[in-house]
C-alpha cells in the first residue's frame, strides 16, 4: 500500500509537506504501473518547484517534500497539483493508494 500524508499550514491552509511511503505491490518490480504513476507525479512535481526552501527525500518507497517556509503562490499551485494527481490515482486504485490530509 502506498500512503500519502499531506500537511497544511493551519493559518493559511497552504500545503507545507507531502510525504509518501510504501509500494503498491500491484505487480512485480519494474511492471507496477501504480508505483510508476506515483513516482512520475512526485518526480515531476518536485522538479517543478521553484523555491529553494525545501527538505527533499526521493528514494524507493519514500518521498518527502517539506517547506521550510510558507511556499510562494507558484509553488502552492504545484503542491496542490501533486495532491490532486495523487488523489486521482487513489480514486482509480483505492486498494493500493491512500491519501490523507492531516
Amino acid at each position: 500500500m502506498i500512503k500519502a500524508e499531506i500537511k497544511r499550514d493551519e493559518a493559511t491552509g497552504i500545503i507545507t509537506s507531502i510525504e509518501v511511503k510504501g509500494h503498491s505491490n500491484k505487480d512485480t518490480y519494474g511492471k507496477d504501473l501504480v508505483c510508476a504513476a506515483i513516482s512520475a507525479i512526485l518526480t515531476g512535481g518536485f522538479n517543478a518547484l521553484q523555491d529553494k526552501e525545501y527538505q527533499f527525500i526521493l528514494e524507493s518507497g519514500h518521498a518527502l517534500v517539506k517547506a521550510l517556509d510558507i511556499p510562494s503562490d507558484y509553488d502552492s499551485v504545484v503542491l496542490k497539483t501533486i495532491e490532486v494527481q495523487l488523489k486521482t490515482v487513489e480514486e482509480s486504485e483505492p486498494e493500493f493508494v491512500q491519501v490523507k490530509n492531516l
